[in-house]
């Protein structure tokens, strides 16, 4: 764990208890997708050219490898998105690299090649096709057309010079007939990154496993488990976008995809933030490479940038992710904070070290508060604690059932 030595040794870590070795094969590497498929929430506000300038600073200073800039076929304005937001990446020399979506048309992948000619700089064209039988039926697809699409789209991006990953929508539905012909198709038309996708957020821990041990043994037969590289992107339909992410770097994918606050289609994409905070927490990130010091603005960001509201509950980011008013949580992290300890006070009721993160312990007064909640946040705010005042603060919140605001205390106050 990520902290002080004296605060570690008080803290029995059950999650390291049978761990041994090295969590992770490798250092983890992410794509953001934030500005792609984070944006095709239909609550979100698609952000303005300078916003997603200031969104890919942010990643890029987090040790975020790879941004997803767009999906160059879906028109004019898109395309000069992507554009834009190459050459700004070139100009201030930036280390995160690019890709851009496109399904396995031409249509969609020529402005992507077009793109990275003008500019002079190599675009990942991530080239997807559904998979799943479910998506085949309703298309009326088979598996015949679903070769040829991807046969010429890995072609296409190939010949041009471009590296391409060829991604499976909703592979963790698709039959594994169909995944090894396709899989076999791209990586002999020269893809070099298989992406698999949980596109309706179906996977559990056992789905992404067996999925994974498949998808090597494919690669084993070909001879080439060391020449292609495995992607996930997950989506967070049963809430389980998070662990898989995590189980994912576990064992052994070169990358995972997420966005920042996990927007995304229909209940989001694995979290980015939380997907950098997690692996924080357990030692996993190189502090040279990884500034999070500007995590929580990064999650701020893309909810102003997006309109998408920051829950209270959110973690990290949440208003209330470092706020209490019950007395006996509250007593603890007073208790803690007279020791002079920061750290102690971060770690005695959080998982999380609020203070990395420009975060602070808050202390608030409601009805479950004991009077160290009133005399805390008295002293806190300037005022002088008499036992009368405490009183007073004291009696009215147990009346209310709601945590007070500012305004309400000082009410209570100058009455």
């Amino acid at each position: 764990m990520a902290t002080h030595a004296n605060t570690a040794a008080l803290i029995y870590d059950w999650n390291e208890k049978e761990r041994t070795g090295p969590l992770l094969r490798r250092a983890p590497r992410f794509v953001d997708e934030s500005i792609r498929d984070g944006i095709q929430s239909p609550s979100v506000r698609d952000p303005s050219i300078e916003q997603k300038m200031q969104l890919v600073r942010l990643m890029d200073r987090m040790g975020v490898q790879t941004v997803n800039l767009g999906l160059p076929g879906a028109g004019k304005r898109a395309q000069e998105d992507v554009e834009r937001l190459l050459r700004f990446i070139v100009e201030e020399k930036l280390r995160i690299t690019t890709n851009c979506a496109a399904r396995t048309i031409a249509s969609d992948i020529t402005p992507i090649i077009e793109i990275s000619q003008r500019v002079g700089v190599p675009i990942e064209v991530m080239t997807f096709i559904g998979s799943s039988p479910i998506r085949s039926y309703a298309e009326g697809w088979d598996n015949e057309r679903l070769k040829k699409h991807t046969l010429e789209a890995v072609k296409l991006g190939v010949e041009n010079g471009l590296p391409v990953g060829f991604v499976t929508e909703d592979t963790t539905r698709s039959h594994p007939k169909t995944l090894d012909v396709l899989f076999r198709t791209a990586i002999d038309a020269g893809a070099g990154r298989l992406v698999l996708c949980d596109t309706c957020g179906h996977a559990t821990p056992d789905g992404l496993r067996s999925l994974l041990n498949f998808t090597r043994g494919v690669l084993r037969s070909m001879d080439m488990e060391d020449q292609i590289e495995l992607d996930w992107h997950g989506h967070n339909d049963r809430g389980l976008a998070l662990a898989l992410g995590l189980f994912a770097f576990e064992w052994g994918f070169d990358r995972v995809h997420g966005c920042g606050l996990g927007i995304g289609e229909r209940v989001g994409n694995t979290s980015m933030d939380l997907l950098l905070l997690n692996l924080y927490l357990l030692g996993q990130l190189d502090p040279r490479r990884h500034d999070l010091s500007c995590l929580v603005e990064y999650v701020e960001a893309v909810s102003e940038y997006t309109g998408v509201p920051i829950h209270p509950s959110y973690p990290l980011a949440g208003r209330d992710a470092f706020r209490t008013a019950t007395g006996v949580h509250a007593a603890a992290i007073i208790k803690a904070e007279k020791t002079g300890d920061h750290e102690l006070a971060d770690r005695v009721y959080s998982s999380v070290p609020a203070r990395v993160f420009g975060r602070q312990q808050q202390i608030e007064i409601g009805h479950y508060s004991g009077r160290s909640n009133v005399l805390y946040w008295l002293r806190a705010h300037g005022y002088e604690a008499t036992d009368e005042l405490v009183d007073r603060v004291f009696n009215f919140a147990k009346l209310q059932n709601h945590t007070l605001t500012t305004d309400e205390v000082k009410a209570v106050i100058g009455a």
